[in-house]
């Protein structure tokens, strides 16, 4: 069977979760005799490729690569769905002719792959791994903070998070009304309702407001096209369908190839090795445990940061600023072969998300390693983690929660070695490719 992954971005530029996912899914689906091309694209703003369409090999996998500064977007609404991009993916499938497309992620490829999929009579599936298919920030975390249960009905709690999102460039009368949360709200109300005035709707502003309320409209109707998704957790597919999804959904789980050997034992007296990987960003709440852990008693414990340290210079600054002093080391990032490596060096992995995260890869790695871990209270994590087994969660937002837990590892020695021991993840990235080929044959059926 020939089949097309359409990825948002892909190696060896960009490596994580959804990128790992789609390239362990084409290998093996390669490995056991299919013809697999991965169907990429370079972000607008990235650097510019000698071509709109470029192709190159990456691990044996054929990477088809759409330039996204040839078909640059120029409104909110292009952000999502791209006529522009119609005739780009036209080419693109027509040249493959695959017999399934299968989408990682939409994201620069826009939701109107989905009507090409269609109108080429190409069976298309889905792994969803974030709510970019109903939620305007893909988080489902309102703009003050909170957790969010989708689109409300006027849209009005989308366009708070786009007035909150880059309150930098707002006017400054804007600003001063966007510091509070009900000043956000209000914001939003007023500007849904002069988006409404006939002098004001043809205007960019106007424009502005119906791209942001026609978001979740433009993906439920586009969604239809799916013959089935994949979901890696049950919390996300019921997020999906309490927002509309009507295509058949089918929960399979990640799975990790890792060396699942026996965490080394800890010499007697050792400081507790507390460690942090993944994404340096504030919905991962890297702030929150650097906070945490500033108030532990000093010379009990080291904590380890491993992530790249460009994503938000800013945020990085102020990170460093607050972890100065403190027993915290900043690693950078490592190849992924050195995942093992990394995880038998820590006692205990923590992830402080402030967002839904969905079964992150390096959670499912630190259960594989038996590294304990500390999640926040969120069920895009909590569904993995047996309480007391296998990690401990806490409050999610509240650094003091936290610190809580982190001072639980210290008074009790041996509380990291003995949850070691209950915590494992067995699942590997074969079984999971061949729940994935269950659906593709249940859809080629139909």
């Amino acid at each position: 069977m020939k089949i097309a992954l359409f990825v948002h971005c892909f190696f060896p530029e960009h490596f994580y979760g959804t990128e790992t996912y789609t390239l362990q899914l084409a290998q093996h689906l390669q490995n056991v005799g299919h013809e697999v091309t991965v169907v990429s694209a370079i972000f607008q703003g990235e650097s510019r490729k000698q071509a709109l369409l470029t192709e190159y090999v990456y691990q044996g996998i054929r990477v088809v690569c759409i330039d996204k500064n040839y078909v640059p977007h120029s409104r909110i609404k292009e952000t999502y769905y791209q006529e522009p991009m119609r005739d780009v993916l036209r080419e693109v499938l027509s040249k493959l002719r695959p017999d399934l497309v299968h989408v990682t992620h939409l994201i620069n490829h826009t939701a109107v792959l989905l009507e090409v999929a269609r109108e080429q009579e190409i069976p298309t599936v889905a792994t969803l791994t974030d709510f970019f298919g109903f939620c305007y920030n893909k988080k489902l975390e309102a703009a003050d903070g909170s957790l969010c249960a989708g689109p409300n009905r006027r849209r009005t709690n989308c366009l708070a998070c786009h007035l909150k999102a880059d309150i930098s460039s707002r006017p400054a009368w804007m600003r001063s009304v966007l510091t509070t949360n009900t000043g956000t709200k209000l914001c939003a109300e007023l500007l849904t309702g002069i988006g409404r005035l006939p002098v004001i709707r043809s205007r960019e502003l106007g424009g502005l407001v119906q791209d942001i309320k026609q978001y979740p409209d433009v993906f439920a109707n586009c969604y239809r096209n799916y013959r089935a998704v994949i979901t890696p957790t049950r919390f996300l597919r019921k997020a999906y369908e309490a927002n509309g999804l009507a295509v058949p959904a089918f929960d399979i789980r990640f799975g990790v190839d890792v060396n699942r050997e026996p965490k080394p034992a800890r010499q007697a007296g050792s400081k507790i090795q507390f460690g942090f990987i993944g994404q340096i960003a504030p919905h991962k709440g890297t702030d929150i445990l650097i906070d945490a852990f500033s108030s532990l008693p000093k010379g009990k414990a080291e904590l380890h940061i491993y992530g790249p340290e460009d994503q938000s210079v800013h945020y990085m600054a102020a990170l460093r600023q607050a972890a100065a002093g403190l027993d915290i080391r900043f690693h950078g990032t490592f190849p992924s072969e050195r995942m093992a490596e990394v995880l038998a060096g820590l006692d205990v992995l923590v992830i402080p998300s402030r967002w839904y995260e969905n079964c992150p890869l390096v959670l499912l790695n630190g259960l594989a390693t038996h590294t304990p871990v500390v999640v926040s209270d969120v069920e895009g994590m909590t569904e993995f983690v047996e309480e007391g087994v296998s990690g401990l969660s806490f409050r999610r937002g509240s650094a003091a929660s936290l610190r809580q837990i982190l001072q639980r590892f210290i008074d009790s020695s041996g509380l990291a070695a003995n949850l070691s021991t209950t915590t494992e993840y067995p699942r590997t990235t074969f079984a999971m490719v061949q729940d994935v080929l269950s659906v593709y044959h249940r859809v080629m059926m139909n």
